[in-house]
């Protein structure tokens, strides 16, 4: 399975085994990792899984979808060049290793 690690606010990190095709939000929740509210459930309608993208595994993503982008003009942190919805990131092989670091706050 694919290592993904989550980065907190404070920089701890956890790295975690996440099942292919599974979200990386979809991995944080069932982890339990906080960070990551998840409130619309992987739809793309809430932005609550906002994550910045370590920029030395930004590589490793498909540009984001039309939808993607203008549901990141609704984080609750600012957006930024390496921001995306972590439900969007479907987990393949290509992820792994994969860094994503949480935002101050979801809502």
């Amino acid at each position: 399975m694919p290592k993904i690690t989550y980065v907190a606010v404070d920089g701890t990190e956890r790295s975690v085994d996440v099942p292919f095709g599974t979200s990386v939000m979809r991995g944080a929740v069932f982890n339990d990792i906080d960070g990551i509210v998840a409130q619309c459930g992987g739809n793309a309608q809430c932005a609550t899984c906002h994550v910045y993208v370590d920029e030395t595994t930004l590589d490793k993503l498909e540009p984001a979808e039309q939808n993607e982008e203008y549901m990141l003009d609704f984080t609750a942190c600012s957006r930024q060049p390496n921001s995306r919805l972590s439900c969007q990131l479907s987990v393949t092989s290509t992820l792994d290793g994969l860094i994503v670091h949480l935002p101050e706050r979801q809502n």
